[in-house]
């Protein structure tokens, strides 16, 4: 064997990734800006929790229940 062929077998190209690889990474991405935003979207809301009657709960009372 000589130096050449050596040579020849190190320089191989490198492949490209399949497009299904960038494909699987943008679904990734959305998925994990929808799960961002419903986090972030949460964290503002400030829900008043109501008894069976429509009225609302006092934050205090609840323990004693």
């Amino acid at each position: 064997m000589n130096t050449t062929d050596s040579i020849a077998v190190a320089s191989t190209p490198k492949k490209r990734p399949a497009p299904v690889t960038y494909l699987l990474a943008l679904i990734f991405i959305v998925f994990f800006g929808i799960l961002i935003g419903a986090y972030v979207a949460t964290k503002r809301a400030n829900p008043i929790m109501l008894d069976l009657h429509g009225k609302p709960l006092d934050s205090q009372s609840q323990g004693s229940h």
